[in-house]
């Protein structure tokens, strides 16, 4: 295996933890890949520092309010010891008894440490439905809070 098949290897893996640790509310896991400067910004435009959003990590994800999740149409962009990720995540919540179904698609940049990758920026945003990725393209699906 190459250095860039490694990569982005180690990449789709880091995507998938990065999925796998918002279904669990894992901030411990989640803290480990994430850079000390990394901030987010949000399908509104807003901005978030480190600290905040770990707090809201913590219990970003209900599985009684958010009753399927999935990660599809990943796609990973190296360039030296800067790597883009970005995927989109399709969704169904439950409020109220009222469902609503939507898509959010991200992308992060992970920047190479030493020989560790780090998320620096997590930046988020609405998809239209005309633009919705096929089901064909699912990596990982959640039920509930429960990978399928």
């Amino acid at each position: 295996m190459t250095s860039s098949q490694t990569d982005l290897a180690t990449l789709s893996a880091l995507n998938k933890r990065f999925i796998h640790n918002f279904v669990t509310n894992d901030v411990s896991s989640h803290d480990a890949i994430l850079h000390p400067s990394f901030r987010t910004i949000d399908t509104q435009g807003g901005h978030m520092d480190r600290a905040t959003y770990l707090v809201e990590w913590a219990t970003g994800f209900d599985p009684d309010v958010i009753t399927y999740w999935d990660m599809r149409d990943e796609r990973i962009t190296l360039i030296g010891d800067v790597a883009l990720v970005g995927a989109t995540n399709k969704w169904t919540r439950v409020r109220n008894s009222a469902e609503t179904h939507g898509m959010t698609c991200y992308t992060d940049t992970y920047i190479r440490a030493g020989e560790t990758w780090l998320c620096i920026l997590a930046q988020l945003t609405s998809v239209a439905p005309q633009n919705y990725p096929p089901d064909d393209t699912i990596v990982v699906k959640y039920l509930r809070g429960v990978l399928q």
